[in-house]
This record gives structure tokens, sequence and C-alpha cells, in this order.
């Protein structure tokens, strides 16, 4: 997979400046970019592992005329180790919710649930090369 990711998924935190150190510490990420709100929330962060990336930001008030006020996301990632990526989640106490398994369709996947209750799954599915 040399190709950068297209994809940008877009995620709400109510703490999104402990889902930072969250991330990092569970999933493996990196920060890209983190730019802080006026209310002491991000405003908007770009968290990068290998050549995927994520954009998130602290929850708002409701806006009827911006979905993205209020939407939650749901996100796959390909992960060529899975089992060690794996075992550092579950170490740092991510709530497993589908266990690592093997798939009818080749790939090796596990589900969990973040600190903001948003769903991942982390696999070897790669879809560049499917």
């Amino acid at each position: 997979m040399s190709q950068q990711s297209t994809l940008f998924p877009a995620l709400k935190y109510d703490d999104a400046p402990a889902a930072v150190a969250w991330l990092q510490k569970a999933f493996g990420f990196a920060e890209h970019a983190v730019h802080k709100g006026p209310d002491g929330g991000i405003a908007h962060a770009e968290m990068k592992f290998g050549n995927a990336m994520i954009m998130f930001g602290s929850a708002g008030k409701p806006d009827p005329a911006n979905p993205w006020s209020t939407e939650r996301m749901g996100i796959y990632m390909y992960v060529p180790d899975i089992d060690a990526h794996y075992a550092r989640a579950k170490a740092a106490g991510a709530e497993i919710v589908r266990p690592l398994a093997d798939t009818t369709y080749g790939a090796r996947e596990y589900s969990a649930r973040d600190a903001g209750g948003h769903l991942w799954s982390f696999g070897t599915y790669d879809p560049w090369t499917a």
C-alpha cells in the first residue's frame, strides 16, 4: 500500500482532547494537526496511521442546518500486523465488541469501541488490493 488514502472519516467526540491521547495510546495514531477551539475543545484535528488519516473535533451544540454537528461515524482500517494491534488495543483497555477472528472473505479482523463510543473495525482486508 504505497498510495495515500483519499478517504477521511470525520468524527465528533464529547471530549476530543482526551480522544487525541487515547487514540495514540490504544490504536497507535500520530498527531498530524490539532486546532483548538475557543471553548477549550478541538475545532479540528487530524491524526494519521500509516497512509490513513482521520479527522475529528469536539461535539458542539446541535445545528439543524449542519448535520456534522451531531453526526457520529464508524470506521474500518487496514492493519498488516493485526495480532499486535489487537494486543495493543486490549492492553490499553479498548472495549472489544467483536474479538479478533478470521473472516469468510480471507481477512483477520476485530471491532472495538473507542473512548467516545465510536465503532472501529481493524483488519487485514486491504481495499487497495482486493
